[in-house]
Parts: structure tokens; sequence; C-alpha cells
């Protein structure tokens, strides 16, 4: 039986249908989905195009394409479409992520034209958890970062960030970029830390997707000379008791597999992995 396929940048008339697909992984796609429920599907206030890929007239599969590349629900086939569309567009974002699966198989397809990568990492396990833990007692100094504060947390960010990433997110265009996401969750009561009496940043969290559904946290970062003294578990069990009280019934976040340490953390305030993200940096 021979099946009609197609792929079209979506419109913001396709907003319904494009958001019944993210619907089938609310914790997987929490990060697009969070975009397009404030942005819709315009590409100017959505911050890249929304390609979407049909069989037999239905929407199926889609795949941001901004300043990351975000494959979503999306089958072999889907995969094969969106890497030939990329690759005629040529590379403007500066990571691939998503779903292992489907992420191994984009960049399988694109290596041979956007390759090398800087960094690929192949498994993040994606942990979730909806619940606060039983033994562990959420850190009593955590607390929301205020607006006025936007100083003292941005030196840790730009800290956790290139020590993720492996880059400063001050290149480029200076940081403004980068200061203005950071700004962005402290308006919106979404940046956390603990600070010690001289005001510097002992652990900090953010919460940077955030759905009816399901909210992503990330930017979790203890100050190297605070590391080994068991502040991670404590300040994680305090952002999830903010994020169950006020944003989302489930929380979630992907993590680098080599990261042992975040990992027990991570496990120790209930989190469980539940499938795995991957990353291609360039």
């Amino acid at each position: 039986m021979l099946t009609q396929t197609t792929t079209r940048v979506l419109e913001p008339s396709d907003l319904d249908a494009a958001l019944a697909v993210l619907g089938r992984e609310p914790v997987a796609n929490a990060f697009v989905t969070a975009r397009v429920q404030v942005a819709g599907l315009d590409p100017w206030r959505l911050g890249g195009e929304m390609w979407g890929w049909y069989a037999d007239g239905m929407l199926q599969s889609l795949c941001y394409a901004g300043a990351n590349l975000v494959p979503i629900c999306a089958t072999r086939a889907a995969v094969r479409a969106f890497a030939e569309r990329a690759r005629r567009a040529g590379r403007r974002c500066s990571s691939i992520v998503g779903p292992a699966g489907a992420t191994a198989e984009l960049w399988r397809l694109l290596e041979p034209y956007w390759g090398p990568a800087r960094e690929v990492r192949p498994h993040q396990p994606l942990m979730v958890t909806d619940r606060l833990p039983a033994d562990v007692a959420p850190d009593p100094y955590v607390r929301r970062i205020r607006k006025d504060e936007l100083e003292t947390i941005m030196p840790a960010c730009v800290a956790m960030f290139t020590e993720e990433v492996g880059v400063s997110p001050l290149a480029g265009d200076g940081g403004l970029l980068y200061q203005a996401r950071v700004a962005e969750l402290v308006g919106s009561g979404r940046s956390f830390a603990r600070l010690d009496q001289d005001g510097g940043v002992v652990f900090k969290a953010e919460i940077g997707a955030a759905t009816p559904q399901a909210c992503q946290i990330q930017g979790v970062w203890v100050a190297p000379e605070y590391r080994g003294q068991g502040l991670a578990a404590p300040g994680m069990a305090a952002v999830l008791r903010h994020a169950f009280a006020d944003i989302a019934p489930v929380a979630s976040l992907y993590v680098n597999d080599f990261n042992h340490a975040a990992r027990a953390a991570y496990r120790r305030v209930g989190f469980q992995e539940v499938g795995a993200f991957m990353s291609v940096l360039f």
C-alpha cells in the first residue's frame, strides 16, 4: 500500500495539530511545548521554524529548528525527511538535542554534511518524579531569586553553563541573549538558589520549561568549594517543593551519564530514569 508523505513548515493555523503531537509525550517534549504554548508557531515569536511531517494527510511528527534542532515524536521516515530539509538549509543551530533514538539517526544522516561536532553526548538519562522525597528534607535556605538579585545569580549561571557545555555563554553577543534568558527565569519566579552569608551562590537551579503537565529542571549547580557536603539533594528537594506547589505535577530533567554524583543526588530525591536524550554540540 502506498502512503503519501510530505514535510512543510507549520503555520499559526496548525497550532492545535502541533500541540496534539507534543501532547503525546508531555514530559519529553516539555521544552518545546512550553515555547509553543507561549509563542504559537509564528517563527519570529517562536525563535525558529516548526517542521511538520505528514503521512496520509495527518500530522505525525515535528522538528523544532531554531537555536537547537529538536526531533519530536519522530518516526524513522520523519527523521529522514527532517535530515534532508536540514541538510538543504545548512546548519543554523548550536546543537541537536532530543530523544536518543531519533537524535542519533538524525545525526547519522547529517554528520557527513555538518560534522565534525564539537562534542557528542549519546546517552543522557531522562529522569522524572511526581512526589517529594520521604527521607530528604528540603533545604530551608533555598528560595526564589528576586528580580533585584540578577547580578548575584548571573556569575553562577555563567559558571554552570561553561562547565556543562564547554564554552562560555558570553561568547558571540557578549552574553546578551543568555542574560535575557536568565532574567526571564528570575522574573517568572523559576530561578532558585541558596546564598551564603556573603551573598555568594552556594546552590542553584532553574525550572527552565513549564507546561500545565510537566516542568523541566535545569542548571543545577553547587559552587566548587561547597561540593561533597551533601547540599545537592536537599537543594533539589526544595526546588521540587516549589515546582509541585506552583508550577506542574511532574518534574523532569536530563543529565550526562558520566555525572555520577548528580545522578546519585537525583535518585536520592526520587527521580527515576524513564528514557534517554542525546545532545550533539557544535
